[in-house]
């Protein structure tokens, strides 16, 4: 019987085999799925960049307003996962169009467009959370920063899997069991917005947005939103919206100066699943 050899890496043989392992590992981490595959890592920031000086940076506040009657939110068959239908008193709805009070919008990613590249921000340290509860995503539309940390939680007694679907950045599909740890990402370039479902539930949906700079909000039940420590410039404010698009309004804040913004957007019937 023959002896096996040991291949060296000075051995063309050898040099194969490392060959071929190098692009096995590259093929594995490029898959989706992969909890050990690592956040992709934000483009380095300005370096002669420097903080927005507070004694003249102003305020951006306002409101996003719909403009009609919003469409019937839709229910939710979850027969087919008891755990999450008895996690409900009524049936659970799609979350497409949430209205607010007095007429306004919920679930609006509003931001600023300008050029902030002459200043510098701190990094975002504290994991901003998207929670599966339910079998429904909470909250239903985020917003972070590059590189800021995303921590996914499972409070379902079922398993469940995260999968946002992006163009800019990387994408990732990883399941979570009950009890499971966090899993933690992020996102290395901007982008308005991501969507993401879950393969095994269809009817979840929710949606992150990712920017590379502090200015922007995700409206709440007030449909107010409040961007604080703007340097004095000429800004785009812009509302997105899962069903009606994007909508812009221009604004020139002065030193110190507080400007409101009213967007509207007009109701039209909600995208079926």
């Amino acid at each position: 019987m023959s002896k096996s050899r040991t291949l060296r890496p000075g051995s063309s043989s050898g040099a194969l085999w490392y060959f071929a392992a190098a692009i096995t590992l590259a093929v594995a981490m490029m898959s989706c799925g992969g909890k050990g595959q690592p956040s992709e890592t934000a483009a380095p920031a300005n370096p002669a960049a420097k903080p927005v000086d507070a004694a003249t940076a102003g305020t951006v506040t306002g409101s996003i307003k719909l403009d009609g009657t919003a469409p019937k939110p839709r229910n939710i068959n979850m027969a087919a996962e008891p755990n999450c239908a008895t996690q409900h008193s009524t049936p659970a709805q799609t979350e497409d169009v949430v209205p607010g009070d007095g007429g306004t919008l919920q679930n609006v990613v509003v931001y600023l467009k300008g050029d902030f590249s002459q200043y510098s921000f701190p990094p975002m340290s504290t994991p901003v959370t998207i929670d599966q509860k339910g079998c429904q995503y909470h909250p239903h539309v985020l917003a972070l920063e590059t590189g800021e940390p995303l921590s996914v939680v499972n409070s379902d007694q079922t398993t469940h899997n995260i999968h946002p679907v992006p163009k800019d950045n990387r994408e990732w599909n990883e399941s979570q069991p009950p009890g499971a740890s966090p899993i933690m990402q992020s996102f290395a370039r901007p982008e308005v917005s991501i969507p993401v479902k879950c393969n095994v539930h269809p009817w979840m949906k929710a949606y992150i947005a990712v920017f590379n700079n502090p200015y922007f909000q995700v409206t709440g039940k007030d449909g107010a939103f409040t961007i604080k420590n703007v340097p004095p410039g000429t800004y785009t404010v812009t509302a997105w919206h899962e069903v009606y698009g994007s909508s812009e309004q221009m604004v020139t804040i002065g030193p110190s100066e507080s400007k409101s913004v009213t967007i509207t957007f007009k109701a039209i019937s909600a995208a079926s699943d």
